[in-house]
């Protein structure tokens, strides 16, 4: 009985945490301007079929095309990467979805 409610508890949270994070990353996108400017200072280092890296580019919309991306299902560029996304900013990973402010203060990009 314990165990299924810690299971249940469990699952309950996972949706609640996954909710926030959808939320969080919807309400537009990023001006084409930063894009440029963070696609130029970072890599960002995704997988086919990584749910992760689709809400990731969905935080960026049309303007994801200016972003230096690596598909570590394709390209063989991936050495140290464990997880994806995986933002490298001036030699430091950055495990997990990052949010724009975030990513514009590490590349030194001014936010609109």
């Amino acid at each position: 009985m314990k165990k299924n409610l810690l299971i249940n508890t469990g699952i309950v949270v996972l949706i609640i945490v996954f909710a926030l994070i959808v939320i969080s990353t919807k309400g537009g996108t990023v001006e084409e301007s930063v894009a440029k400017c963070i696609g130029q200072n970072s890599i960002l280092y995704v997988q086919t079929g990584c749910h992760a890296c689709e809400i990731q580019k969905e935080m960026f919309g049309e303007n994801y095309k200016f972003l230096n991306v690596v598909d570590c299902a394709v390209e063989k560029e991936c050495s140290g990467i464990t997880h994806t996304p995986t933002w490298v900013i001036d030699g430091k990973q950055y495990v997990g979805i990052q949010n724009i402010a975030s990513l514009s203060n590490l590349t030194n990009c001014e936010v609109l």
